[in-house]
């Protein structure tokens, strides 16, 4: 037990010092709990612990609390590949200053709030996101992020028209239970290879409380909460 908690609290230190070479940096929290239980998820009390320690070049964007509609798949229809074109550009210098947010849905959902994440993305040096995984894959709410994200990826890919994201180093943490935690950043770390960030090994790891996939015991739900805040919390 020592031994992991030295482990895990090297991982965390690691991550703090890459961090504090970076000048603006991108918190994105994925993970969510209903208002009622006042409860903070896991990952997100990382994303604070990390945002105190490190000051103002943070920010940091709870993505749950924004209306982000689901993806179009305009990737992939009868007529090819529709996605990130320029007749999907968000007209709206405040909104897109940078001039590279092309997403249709943002267009067709007056309300959509994506903006304000690509907003604060081209003007960051680093991005790092935040979340849990649930059954055995990253939460719902990061899906959907990266999945309205993809005109970044089709920008460079299918379009050809450059990588709009090759100076920015991206990282992804999270925190699971009992399954898989390693293989989805393993997965997640290919996909922003993919959109063409600059993969940092030190900005990507996985906390999770047990290796076995059957203990679904709410002892030992308990008993992560508790390990969870030892390790990093209350140190």
């Amino acid at each position: 037990m020592k031994k992991r908690l030295e482990r895990d609290r090297k991982k965390f230190n690691e991550t703090l010092n890459y961090l504090k070479t970076k000048e603006r940096i991108l918190f994105l929290t994925t993970s969510n709990r209903w208002i009622g239980q006042h409860e903070i998820p896991k990952s997100t009390q990382l994303a604070f612990l990390m945002k105190k320690k490190l000051g103002k070049k943070v920010r940091m964007i709870n993505v749950p609390g924004l209306k982000i509609y689901m993806c179009e798949g305009n990737v992939s229809i009868a007529t090819g590949n529709n996605c990130g074109v320029a007749k999907a550009l968000l007209k709206n210098k405040f909104k897109n200053p940078s001039g590279f947010h092309k997403c249709w849905a943002s267009i067709n959902n007056k309300d959509d709030e994506l903006w304000r994440i690509s907003k604060e993305l081209f003007k960051s040096d680093c991005i790092v996101f935040f979340g849990s995984v649930r059954w055995g894959q990253a939460n719902a709410v990061y899906q959907r992020l990266i999945e309205r994200l993809t005109w970044i990826e089709n920008h460079r890919s299918t379009l050809g028209e450059g990588n709009l994201v090759g100076n920015i180093d991206a990282g992804i943490i999270l925190v699971g239970q009992n399954w898989n935690g390693r293989d989805v950043i393993r997965i997640q770390k290919g996909v922003f290879e993919s959109f063409g960030f600059k993969v940092i090994e030190k900005l990507c790891w996985n906390w999770q409380y047990t290796k076995n996939i059957y203990d679904e015991r709410d002892e030992s739900y308990i008993k992560g909460v508790k390990t969870f805040r030892k390790t990093f919390i209350e140190r």
